[in-house]
């Protein structure tokens, strides 16, 4: 199921929630170097939220590339392999000097993995963000979403402490704004992209079924999905920024549309 809008109008129009769509288009078109074909792997690495980063104060990670076949790379955190890494003839290590690990887990927040990570998290920020800061104004808007990411990136990182693969996406900030919206418009619909094995149609779904189909999938994938592993989609992130929201939407919503389903409604005589 892909939504393809909802049927709240909102009040204003979403100044963050379009500035948190262009900030990412341009982080990934000019920080990442990305395309068709995804980032530079030099990008992800210098700038994305690494487990082993956080975990571990003062230690950073580098790109170490095999000079004879640019395909093979390989992560680095550890001082004893990036020094061999460094000495060998055959081995390229990119980007020694690393920004401050605070500010990666700020940077992996608006950076993606690919053309299709990034327009899927822009889709479904500007179907349900627009609605939910809305509901609580900008700044508080800003608020909630970037302390979504933060708390979506350090699930990830409780999950995998000494993960050496890098995390980024706006995903987890996303699945926030998700995990809110499904609390504050529980009767809300959306017209929905559905594919049933060859055939494609759209219909109209409620919207709470729309995010709790994507919450379970996260549950199952997360519960199928190594721990240690590496590589992969970032589903405890997921689970952690949908929770957040769900929890603490309410702190932050104090402007909610209430009658936001008043079309839809029967007429009682």
């Amino acid at each position: 199921m892909l939504p393809l809008k909802d049927n709240i109008p909102t009040r204003r129009f979403p100044f963050v929630t379009v500035a948190i769509i262009a900030i990412c288009c341009v982080v990934y078109f000019g920080l990442q170097r990305g395309g068709i074909s995804g980032p530079s792997d030099a990008s992800v690495v210098k700038y994305s939220a690494i487990p082993y980063e956080i975990t571990h104060p003062g230690k950073h990670c580098v790109l170490a590339v095999d000079r004879f076949d640019t395909s093979r790379t390989a992560v680095l955190c550890r001082s004893r392999q990036i020094e061999a890494a460094s000495a060998s003839s055959d081995i390229v290590v990119r980007d020694r000097k690393q920004p401050s690990t605070l500010l990666t887990i700020l940077f992996a927040m608006f950076m993606h993995g690919g053309i299709l990570h990034i327009a899927g998290n822009m889709l479904f920020l500007w179907i349900f963000g627009n609605n939910v800061e809305d509901s609580m104004g900008r700044p508080r808007f800003a608020a909630f979403y970037l302390l979504g990411g933060l708390v979506a990136t350090m699930t990830q990182v409780l999950v995998g402490p000494n993960s050496t693969t890098p995390t980024l996406g706006a995903s987890g900030a996303i699945a926030a704004v998700l995990g809110g919206y499904a609390l504050l418009y529980p009767r809300a619909r959306g017209v929905t992209l559905v594919f049933i094995i060859i055939f494609v149609t759209v219909i109209e779904l409620p919207a709470l079924l729309v995010l709790g189909a994507w919450f379970l999938l996260q549950l199952a994938d997360a519960s199928a999905t190594p721990i240690a592993g590496g590589g992969g989609v970032a589903y405890f992130a997921h689970i952690g920024g949908f929770i957040f929201g769900l929890l603490l939407i309410r702190v932050f919503a104090n402007r909610v549309h209430s009658d936001y389903d008043y079309a839809n409604r029967l007429p009682v005589y």
